[in-house]
């Protein structure tokens, strides 16, 4: 192979494995906390789990298996914006969680607008099996939570990744051979 064409395809993987990440993406709650996964290739976000949040230190040891398992390169957090676009109170308490969460497990955070992730994720859940939120359950989830939010969570926490990802350059975009 002469050395200009192996030069080429050198540059080309180079160029891809800049491209490939492994993210966590967070819907960050008082409570729970969404969490969401995407393979090497950053195409597509997938629910993992809800974590339960009771303190600070509850929540790190599943999060560092899992940014272990997983090969994390970066934490997604979703951060809730006022409709009118600016940071409110809530939004105040993410960052700063976010950012304990950033230090203590050694990785980057970038935020991403999450207004109405929520009711997006409860909205496609209920078109992929109506029966499964009703209105008498919306309501009960903010008075008493059940498993159901813990699925909302997880759905929330994809969308919010899968929308960074869709925000970022795809490998096919950069290589024409794709």
């Amino acid at each position: 192979m002469n050395l200009e064409l192996k030069a080429k395809i050198t540059k080309r993987e180079q160029d891809q494995a800049a491209k490939m990440v492994s993210a966590l993406g967070l819907d960050l709650g008082a409570k729970r906390i969404g969490v969401a996964g995407c393979d090497r290739t950053g195409l597509i976000a997938t629910g993992l789990t809800t974590l339960h949040r009771t303190s600070f230190d509850s929540i790190l040891v599943p999060l560092r298996q899992l940014i272990n398992e997983r090969s994390v390169d970066i934490l997604v957090v979703g951060l809730p914006y006022t409709m009118d676009g600016q940071i409110g109170t809530q939004a105040k308490k993410i960052q700063k969680l976010a950012r304990r969460l950033s230090v203590t497990l050694d990785l980057p955070v970038e935020f991403v607008d999450e207004r109405l992730t929520s009711f997006a994720a409860e909205q496609l859940l209920q078109a992929a099996d109506p029966a499964a939120i009703s209105k008498s359950d919306r309501h009960r989830r903010r008075h008493q939570p059940n498993n159901k939010s813990g699925i909302i969570d997880r759905k929330a926490a994809a969308i919010i990744l899968q929308q960074w990802l869709d925000d970022r350059p795809t490998l096919a975009a950069s290589n024409p051979l794709c």
